[in-house]
């Protein structure tokens, strides 16, 4: 790897260079962010895996970046144009964009007005006016020498004009002058809406666009992306105002270097000429698009988060759930599964509209609770979810049964249920059956369930459907990835979904094993998954320590050390005069070692600690414990609510500008930023979370727009 990206990611992830050399020779040999992350921490410093990924990410950059200037110098050296200045100015560059802006003057373009002039054979003028010679006294004298009707130059008034455009061209091509105008327009410039005249006496959610203006600097991702989804709606257009004169100005200052030179004011035409047509437009669009490229980036950040937390949600655990898909009409599907989320049953009940077996369905569900020891009742959020949760705690409270129930989000649900996945799972079952059965599953282990559903169908997005779809996929993979390495996996339970997102290992491999699992029976031990189709040495080091397995002969295998440390604990095992088993758990056993004994050349003390921390608590669940909100009886709709009202809610979306909170009336309320907290509030990820229980109090309600306007009560 070149010296020059080494120092360009040292500079960018502020990690010293040795550290960036190790890291990037670990994706060099094909190791994965989770495994780098947790098992090279020697290698790394203990960079987590935010680090390693901005890493890697620049890693592509830069190599991007270098592949680019290959090109670049190979077809500039072609036209006979690579002088020694250009070549190192090429060289040292450490932006794209810049990159670009030396290569402008050289790239190959569309016939234009200065390639038709220079056709012509105005190079040269053009060179003698921009010389700006003092010697120079005739303009007629000057102009008429490059008058030729065979080249179709009938006057010095078409000369001078050939000319001038080349200049305007030329002037345009500069690279510095476009990185300076490219900043000014991105600092001062002002982004300007507007609607257009067919949508001027309409409404339409982009209302608030219809005559607005803001510093470009300042807008945030929300009203970027926006405004951007308004125009392609064709409801608004914008446009970015400047200081033109200022801008002007400066050009002129660069270009201008003799004021009494006879041609001075038609050089001030060619600048205004280059400002106007060219650079301006161009610099517009590119500076608004660079904008909306990195308002996407703030908004898939957002998404990541929020997708995070919604992963990493408390699971419910191994209880027996009844879960209901409510409905109205159609009647609320009802599916129950056991503790290991294995389906048992169904069926349907009608206590609403237009049925209303209110009594038969109470029955039912008293019966399946009896029968199959229910411990929760899951209740989706989507139509008759408070109508549906009200009867299950009116038969809780009457029969005095021993469990709870809960208001589980169901998006998502029907995108699964109509999956090849869930087609795979249960081809008997329908697809609200289907649905049921999803809702159960995410109460009791959100992760092993979510992985089956597209990350962007959960709805916790921002602008989702208007960003770069290649990146939001990437980062969503990269959270999914991190999220199920940070949590592990069951190597016998988990179900292909799951295991695709296990570190090195992907969805041909993640066939594979479930596969022999189903041949062979229940892993024994991790050496097993050698013996997978396709899984070799390289991927066993990759994913083995994030496989557990309950019950293996060896008690390391349900725990996140890896195989390749087994012999260490098998030492401090030996230093201590006890067997492995001795160690799990024992305190005081591991507070007596030393870990300086066991450091070698390849181990050192925070790989040592990690080891003793998980004997300490082997596979232990990082997420936190399962608690639930519980909406008031009182509040079943929107007209219910009254200002002042405090009451209990869920979390169901992030964005920048505050958090959406339902609180059982079928529309969610908005906590706006400044309503997070008495202090100020940078990024409401940092107050709040999606899943999270929170309490609020009510402000204001319209009930025409279905409007909630909420407050985060501490």
């Amino acid at each position: 790897m070149s010296e020059f990206i080494v120092r360009c990611i040292t500079s960018d992830c502020k990690v010293a260079s040795g550290i960036v050399e190790k890291t990037v020779e670990l994706f060099d040999m094909g190791s994965t962010i989770p495994f780098i992350a947790r098992y090279r921490k020697e290698r790394t410093g203990g960079l987590d895996e935010v680090q390693i990924q901005q890493i890697s990410e620049r890693l592509t950059y830069y190599r991007e970046l270098q592949d680019r200037k290959g090109t670049v110098l190979k077809t500039i050296e072609e036209q006979g144009k690579l002088s020694d200045e250009l070549r190192t100015s090429i060289t040292c560059c450490s932006d794209k964009q810049e990159l670009e802006d030396i290569y402008l003057p050289f790239k190959p373009k569309r016939k234009t007005r200065a390639s038709i002039a220079k056709e012509r054979g105005l190079q040269p003028l053009a060179d003698l006016l921009i010389a700006q010679r003092a010697d120079i006294k005739n303009k007629n004298e000057v102009l008429s020498r490059f008058v030729d009707p065979q080249k179709g130059i009938d006057t010095i008034d078409q000369a001078l004009a050939g000319a001038l455009d080349i200049i305007s061209q030329d002037i345009a091509d500069n690279a510095s002058y476009r990185a300076w105008i490219r900043n000014s327009l991105s600092n001062r410039g002002t982004l300007v809406s507007k609607a257009k005249k067919e949508w001027a006496e309409k409404s339409s959610k982009f209302e608030m666009y219809y005559n607005f203006s803001e510093l470009l600097k300042r807008s945030s991702a929300h009203r970027i992306l926006a405004i951007r989804r308004g125009e392609a709606e064709g409801v608004i257009k914008w446009s970015i105002h400047a200081d033109n004169d200022q801008l002007l100005a400066y050009l002129d200052s660069q270009v201008i270097r003799n004021k009494t030179f006879i041609f001075y004011k038609e050089l001030l035409t060619a600048i205004e000429d280059s400002y106007k047509r060219l650079l301006f437009p161009a610099l517009e669009s590119e500076v608004f698009n660079a904008k909306c490229v990195e308002a996407e980036r703030e908004s898939i950040s957002v998404f990541s988060k929020n997708l995070k937390n919604v992963l990493l949600a408390p699971p419910a655990g191994d209880k027996v759930i009844i879960a209901i898909d409510p409905g109205f009409r159609t009647g609320c599907k009802v599916a129950v599964i056991d503790g290991t989320g294995k389906f048992l049953t169904n069926t349907t009940i009608y206590p609403h509209e237009p049925q209303n077996k209110k009594n038969e369905a109470e029955k039912l569900l008293a019966q399946l609770v009896d029968q199959y020891k229910v411990e929760i009742i899951a209740i989706g959020n989507g139509t008759a979810s408070r109508e549906t949760d009200q009867i299950v705690r009116e038969l809780i409270k009457n029969k005095q049964l021993d469990l709870i129930s809960v208001v589980v989000s169901e998006s998502g649900a029907s995108v699964y249920s109509a999956s090849e996945i869930a087609r795979k799972e249960f081809p008997e079952l329908d697809l609200t059956v289907r649905g049921a059965i999803s809702i159960a599953r995410r109460l009791q282990d959100p992760l092993s369930e979510l992985v089956k559903i597209d990350p962007k169908s959960i709805g916790v997005g921002q602008y989702q459907h208007d960003v770069n779809q290649a990146d939001l996929k990437n980062a969503l993979v990269f959270i999914t990835e991190f999220c199920v390495n940070h949590v592990g996996a069951d190597l016998n339970t988990a179900s292909q979904s799951l295991l695709t997102y296990v570190a090195g290992i992907g969805p041909a491999v993640a066939a594979n094993i479930v596969e022999y699992r189903n041949l062979n029976g229940a892993f024994k031990g991790r050496k097993e998954l050698l013996k997978v189709a396709k899984l070799g040495p390289k991927m066993f080091e990759q994913c083995a320590g994030f496989l557990k397995i309950r019950n293996s002969k060896n008690p390391l295998d349900n725990s996140a050390i890896h195989p390749e440390s087994y012999h260490i604990v098998e030492r401090m095992a030996e230093k201590l005069e006890c067997k492995v088993k001795d160690l799990i758990g024992n305190d005081k056993l591991l507070g007596s070692l030393q870990l300086s004994d066991f450091v070698t050349e390849e181990v050192g003390i925070p790989t040592l600690s990690d080891i003793v921390n998980e004997l300490k608590k082997p596979g232990l669940d990082p997420r936190a414990e399962f608690s639930y909100a519980i909406f008031s009886d009182a509040i079943n709709d929107l007209s219910d609510l009254k200002p002042e009202m405090v009451l209990e809610g869920i979390v169901t979306n992030v964005a920048n500008f505050g958090a959406f909170v339902d609180i059982g009336v079928h529309q969610d309320g908005l906590v706006h930023i400044s309503k997070l907290s008495d202090s100020f509030v940078r990024d409401p990820h940092e107050v709040v979370a999606v899943g999270a229980n929170v309490t609020v109090k009510v402000l204001a309600v319209d009930t025409k727009l279905k409007r909630i306007n909420l407050q985060l009560v501490s």
